[in-house]
This record gives C-alpha cells, sequence and structure tokens, in this order.
C-alpha cells in the first residue's frame, strides 16, 4: 500500500494525464485514418470517374474497332484507357469473365487484384478491400469499380481502379509510434512535475508536523509557522486558534485546581486541627469534645458544599447535565427561593422583600432554576451589612421574564467587575464586608444554570448604594 500523501498524488496526475492523452492520441489517430481514408477514396473515385469519361468518348472508335476485330480492339481501349491521375493507382478494364482485357499502366507496381467473385458490378462506383494475401509481401489494397460505358465483344466490361494500402498503414502505424513515444515523454514529464510539486505543495504540512511534535502540555505556548495564504496557511492558522483556545482551557483548569485545593485545604486544616487539640490530653471534658466535633461537622458541611458545587460545574463543562423540562411557575420558583434566603436574612437582620407578577409560566428544570435565585439571593444576603435590604422583582417582557436581585452593599470595584462570574473568585475586600464564608462558586454555577436554559446573568449596575444582578430567561 502506498503510504505517502506526495506519491499518491503524482501517481494521481500521471493517471489522470495519462487518460487524457491516450483519449487524446486515439481521437487523433481515428480522425487521421478517416481523413487519410476519405481523400484515398476521393482519389479513387476522381480516377474512376476520369477513365469512365476517356472511354465514354472514344466509345464509337472502340465499337468499330472491335467489330473490324482489329486486335480485338484491346490496343484501341488501351489507347482509350488514360493513366491515373495520382501515382500509385492502377486502372484495369476486366470482361465478364474475370479476365483482364487492359491495365494502365502497364508495368504497375501494385499488382491488380479483384475483389472475390461473384461480382455484381454497378454504374454506381463500389469500394472494396483486400487484405494481404500473404503469397506476396505489400498486396494490400482499396479499389473501386463500376461498369463502362460501352459494349466489348458483346458484353459491357468493368472498370476497376486500385491503389495500395501499405502507405495509409505506415503513415499511421509512423502516427501510432510517433504518439506512443509523445505519451512517454509527457508522462515521464507530468510524474516528474508532479513529483516536485507535490513535494513543493505538502513541504508546509512537513514543516507543521515537525513542528506539532515539539507541542506537548508544557508548551501550549509555541505555534505552528505560517508561510502562505492558500489553503495550508489557514489549516495552520486555525489550527493555531485551537492551540489558542486548548491553552487557556489548560490554564482555567490549572487554576480551577489550585484554586479548589486552596479552598478545600483551610476547611481540612481547620478539621486536623481541632482532631489534634482534642487527642493531645488523653482526658477532656465533654463540652471540649462537642466543641470539636462542632467544628469537625461545620468544615465537613462546608468541604460538602464546595465539592458539591464543582461537581455541578464540571458537569456544566461536560454537557452532561440533563434538563427536566417541565411546565412551571417561574414566580412560584422565585418565591420558595426568597422564603429560603429570608431565614438568613433575618439572622443578620436584613430585610428581604419581593415583588412578583401575579403569574409566570414558563418552561425549565425547577430544581436548577431555584439554585440559580437562591445562589444569587445567598451572595445578596452574604454581601449587605445589617440593617440593609434585598429587593427581589419579576418582570414580564416580550420573550424573556426579567428577574432583578438588588442589595444596598457598598457595591463592587470596576476592575473587579470583569472577573466576577469566574471561579472561586471573591469580591470580599470590595464588598466591605469582611470575609464571609464561600468558596466564590455561586455566581458561576448561576451563570451556567442561566446558560442551559438559553438565558443570562448580567451585573445591571454596582455603586456605593449596592448592586443588582440581573437574569434574562427565556419563556421556553
Amino acid at each position: 500500500m502506498i503510504s505517502t500523501l506526495r506519491t499518491r498524488l503524482t501517481l494521481f496526475y500521471v493517471g489522470a494525464f495519462s487518460v487524457v492523452l491516450i483519449l487524446f492520441s486515439t481521437g487523433v489517430s481515428f480522425l487521421v485514418e478517416r481523413i487519410l481514408r476519405e481523400r484515398m477514396d476521393s482519389n479513387l473515385r476522381l480516377t474512376l470517374q476520369t477513365a469512365t469519361s476517356s472511354l465514354a468518348r472514344h466509345r464509337f472508335t472502340l465499337l468499330s474497332s472491335a467489330d473490324s476485330g482489329k486486335q480485338d480492339g484491346h490496343s484501341s481501349l488501351a489507347d482509350a484507357l488514360e493513366d491515373p491521375r495520382f501515382v500509385g493507382q492502377v486502372t484495369s478494364l476486366v470482361d465478364v469473365n474475370g479476365s483482364v482485357l487492359v491495365t494502365r499502366p502497364t508495368n504497375p507496381r501494385v499488382p491488380v487484384r479483384l475483389p472475390p467473385r461473384p461480382v455484381r458490378p454497378s454504374y454506381s462506383p463500389q469500394f472494396y478491400e483486400l487484405p494481404e494475401s500473404g503469397t506476396e509481401a505489400d498486396d494490400s489494397c482499396r479499389g473501386i469499380y463500376a461498369l463502362a460505358p460501352l459494349t466489348f465483344h458483346g458484353s459491357t466490361p468493368t472498370i476497376f481502379v486500385l491503389t495500395s494500402t501499405e502507405s495509409l498503414s505506415d503513415q499511421l502505424d509512423t502516427l501510432q509510434n510517433v504518439l506512443g513515444i509523445a505519451i512517454l515523454i509527457a508522462l515521464l514529464i507530468t510524474g516528474g512535475g508532479g513529483w516536485i510539486l507535490a513535494g513543493k505543495s505538502l513541504a508546509p504540512v512537513a514543516v507543521m508536523a515537525v513542528a506539532s511534535e515539539r507541542i506537548t502540555a508544557d508548551s501550549l505556548h509555541e505555534r505552528l509557522p505560517i508561510s502562505s495564504n492558500d489553503e495550508l496557511g489557514r489549516l495552520a492558522s486555525r489550527f493555531n486558534e485551537l492551540l489558542s483556545r486548548i491553552s487557556l482551557s489548560f490554564s482555567k483548569q490549572r487554576q480551577f485546581m489550585a484554586e479548589a485545593s486552596h479552598e478545600l485545604r483551610t476547611p481540612l486544616s481547620i478539621v486536623r486541627t481541632a482532631a489534634q487539640v482534642a487527642l493531645q490530653k488523653p482526658q477532656r471534658a465533654e463540652s471540649e469534645y462537642r466543641d470539636a466535633l462542632t467544628v469537625i461537622e461545620q468544615q465537613g458541611g462546608r468541604l460538602s458544599h464546595i465539592v458539591d458545587d464543582m461537581f455541578v460545574l464540571a458537569r456544566a463543562d461536560m454537557n452532561q447535565i440533563v434538563l427536566d423540562v417541565r411546565d412551571l411557575y417561574l414566580d412560584e420558583v422565585i418565591a420558595d427561593a426568597v422564603r429560603a434566603a429570608n431565614v438568613l436574612a433575618q439572622q443578620k437582620g436584613i430585610a428581604l422583600r419581593s415583588q412578583l407578577s401575579e403569574e409566570a409560566p414558563c418552561q425549565g428544570d425547577e430544581r436548577l432554576l431555584r439554585q440559580m435565585v437562591s445562589n444569587l439571593l445567598d451572595n445578596a444576603v452574604k454581601f449587605t451589612p445589617k440593617g440593609g435590604t434585598v429587593d427581589v422583582s419579576l418582570r414580564r417582557k416580550e420573550t424573556a421574564y426579567e428577574v432583578e436581585v438588588a442589595d444596598t452593599g457598598c457595591g463592587i470595584p470596576e476592575d473587579l467587575r470583569p472577573r466576577l462570574f469566574e471561579r472561586f473568585f471573591r469580591a470580599d475586600t470590595g464588598r466591605g464586608a469582611g470575609a464571609v464564608d464561600g468558596a466564590g462558586l455561586g455566581l458561576a454555577i448561576a451563570r451556567s444554570i442561566a446558560q442551559l436554559h438559553r438565558g443570562q446573568i448580567t451585573l445591571q449596575h454596582s455603586g456605593p448604594n449596592g448592586s443588582t444582578f440581573c437574569i434574562l430567561l427565556p419563556f421556553a
């Protein structure tokens, strides 16, 4: 099996060009043979017409000569029958018995060969062709015959005009040899040119192959060389764009792992420290053990929450979240989320208010939509100081519902807003509320859920008086 693309392309060039040349040569050979045969037949027909006209002019002289018996009129026939007009032709006058009465020229170079009997001549010219007899070399011929316009010794003789076809065969053989040599030379030139052209055309591919072998997970910054603006250049450009996307994905993955490790390290360290402190003494009071177990239980819950959020984001990245789409009322989903978040709001002394429309029918996954709204509410309550308010509103637009969650915090610094929906990002200092519990995954999960429902979440505005997040969710 041919393994190199260069060889396959070269063989394709040679094969395609050989087919074209063979078809062209066959057509040329057929056309030339047809022209030569038509010219030969035209010359034979012209000579037959000349001989017929000459005999017609001497018809009365020939009749008187035949009646007088003067050498049986043969000398008069020889005088009346003119030599052929074209070299290599023979003109003969044959009686009904097949005997040759007279031949012109008298010493022909072509043997007189008549078609096999029976011959039914008429005044209309008829062609015939005879191959080599095998007894003599080069005696193939083509001829034409017709009845002569006279009566000789009581019968009408037949005029035969013939010529050798050896010259025609030699010309066609020469043409075929020339075409064969030309085809061979053309195929050699095509093969060499195709090999060189394929090599030059595929040279960038070889360079890209060598360059791609050097690219690994640790060297994603390298790029393929772009040497032209053709298809291969565009391929290299698209591959470089793919490498850029892969490099960005790797960077995000490494960042995600680093931040996840950092987030998991803190509760694990607290759990380990609490256990070590509790085990330092052989005996401790029950209250001390309870305090240690309480710390371990709280940090375990935090770890469980972080792992669950990471699992949701991982499934969203791999498109493995299957939506349980049903008919529902969005106002009821938001009301459930508000009731759940109101517990935390009351503990912090925050007023949680909602303004919902009477009915908001839509389609979606009720569990995920409730989680999306809850994440925004939890985020607003966490970063709103005591005595503040959190307002939730639902309005109906032309093709989507608009859900707004507004708080009265200190806002988000402008330089931190582009990173607001990044994973593990927390703008604690920017919100002015100090360190808060959480891994910074709530907004990222909320955005993924909105995108799964063909919606979007944006930070509508943020300032010293608070921030407002807006959710646009299509009806279906």
